[in-house]
């Protein structure tokens, strides 16, 4: 009734406009942590995934308020594209910081990140979850308050010795991984742009597993 009113009055159109005009915009962010010395790393998988969609997109990151970002047009969506630069384990005040700049809703937000329990190159959407020991979900649950965001998971796998974690997940991509990631990035980008265009449940259903 008060939609109904709003237009009778001869504002409501403008209103109810702006709020769909909101939910077509989303915030895709990579996690990474800032530096050459972690550009080509498994950890950054997030920072790579976006600079990958970015160039084929043509679109160029520009360093702003905590972090680095570039904005994407997609079949009358708006994709904003963000690598954090409070390093992986701040992330959440960045994404809470562009969340509310851009009146985002919680819906509309991708956080990519690595997950070691996941053989190499699988790709996993999810819209809920632990951080599962990442200190960079950790950190983002912790400013988002809540657990119930999506996050589309890269498998780095966990083919390393015991103790020696840390130096697997800030190491760089071996041969044999190099030689695959591109068609892995390929299909990375295809997912970002399926979840803003046809829904995390579609995009689950279509690249999970993949």
């Amino acid at each position: 009734m008060w939609k109904h009113l709003k237009k009778w009055l001869g504002f409501g159109n403008a209103i109810i406009e702006n709020e769909e005009d909101l939910m077509k915009k989303f915030l895709i962010v990579g996690l990474g942590n800032i530096g050459e010395k972690y550009h080509n790393t498994r950890h950054n998988i997030g920072f790579k995934i976006l600079d990958f969609l970015a160039e084929k997109e043509e679109a160029t990151f520009e360093t702003v308020k905590l972090g680095d970002v570039t904005t994407l047009k997609v079949k009358g969506r708006t994709l904003i594209l963000l690598k954090p630069s409070t390093y992986m384990n701040l992330s959440g005040k960045a994404i809470k910081y562009w969340l509310e700049k851009e009146k985002i809703p919680l819906s509309n937000l991708l956080v990519i990140t690595d997950d070691l329990n996941l053989p190499f190159g699988t790709l996993r959407l999810k819209t809920k979850g632990s951080d599962g020991g990442h200190n960079g979900l950790k950190d983002i649950q912790d400013k988002l308050q809540t657990t119930k965001y999506n996050r589309f998971r890269f498998g780095i796998s966990d083919t390393f010795s015991k103790g020696r974690q840390v130096d697997y997940v800030l190491g760089e991509w071996n041969d044999e991984e190099n030689s695959k990631l591109q068609e892995r990035l390929k299909i990375s980008r295809e997912l970002i742009k399926s979840f803003a265009l046809a829904g995390v449940n579609n995009t689950m259903n279509q690249f999970n597993g993949k």
